[in-house]
């Protein structure tokens, strides 16, 4: 009898030592998602991955910033998996090889200190601002003192659009201080009474003021209009075709819950 117990013991050990060793075998091999690019995207990229790795324990993204075309340069190079890009042209086309995914609508909010009156600028008032012609706020509806113009680094995509759609062929003035993101811009202009800065509407604070242009302030209304003049749309740009995991991350950003947590500070694709 005892040798028959022990013998039973040892066939049901045996059966689930297999079984571990099979659930073991059947989970997901880990797998890590590299995205790299805009700053201003880094908020809804650190939602959407949090979001994203709840679902797939398996997959670890990692997130790193430095500008959309350092994101895409990275991409071509094969060192990242995404590239994180907040400005591209209407006609303009990704490289052979690579596909744009539109997932979410921005404003470039212009940005001023909280005791800066300036009631609103016009798009003129502001390309003057930024061409370094207009030499004193209250010639524009503001307090005294001369504007002190803050702008963003080459490579950056909402300098690109903000160049784009307020400056046009012209450059801002040389006396420009250059910040390396969008927290940058913020903080400086939060601390500097007479500074005018822009930045992705997701990066504003209560450190700092919006200032209407042409009469409309920046807000998911006016994304969803086009009443706001300063809006681009956010990519995410990968290989054609995407590996799994990065076209199922892809998937994930446009479906409904990936496109409600855009939907926090951003306008929706979809």
């Amino acid at each position: 009898m005892s040798r028959r117990i022990l013998s039973t013991v040892s066939l049901l050990l045996a059966a689930l030592l297999l079984t571990g060793c099979a659930a073991r075998t059947s989970a997901p091999a880990p797998v890590t998602l590299r995205i790299a690019g805009s700053t201003s995207m880094t908020p809804l990229l650190t939602d959407l991955a949090q979001a994203y790795q709840a679902r797939h324990p398996n997959v670890l993204i990692e997130l790193a910033a430095g500008g959309s075309a350092i994101g895409l340069n990275e991409l071509q190079a094969g060192r990242n998996d995404l590239a994180a890009v907040s400005w591209q042209a209407a006609d303009a086309k990704p490289a052979a090889g690579y596909q744009a995914s539109p997932v979410g609508r921005d404003a470039i909010a212009v940005i001023v200190h909280p005791r800066n009156t300036t009631p609103g600028l016009t798009l003129l008032q502001l390309r003057a601002v930024y061409r370094g012609d207009t030499l004193a706020w209250n010639a524009l509806g503001g307090p005294a003192g001369e504007p002190i113009v803050v702008s963003r680094e080459d490579g950056s995509g909402t300098r690109a659009a903000f160049e784009a759609q307020v400056l046009g062929d012209d450059h801002p003035t040389l006396n420009a201080l250059v910040m390396p993101s969008s927290r940058a811009v913020v903080d400086y202009v939060a601390a500097h009474r007479t500074a005018i800065g822009y930045v992705s509407l997701a990066w504003v604070d209560d450190r700092v003021r919006v200032v209407p242009v042409e009469d409309v302030t920046p807000d998911s209304d006016a994304l969803r209009s086009g009443a706001y003049h300063l809006a681009r749309t956010l990519y995410l740009f990968a290989p054609r075709p995407a590996p799994p995991v990065t076209q199922s991350f892809i998937d994930f950003v446009l479906s409904p819950a990936g496109q409600a947590i855009v939907a926090r500070r951003y306008g929706t694709i979809r």
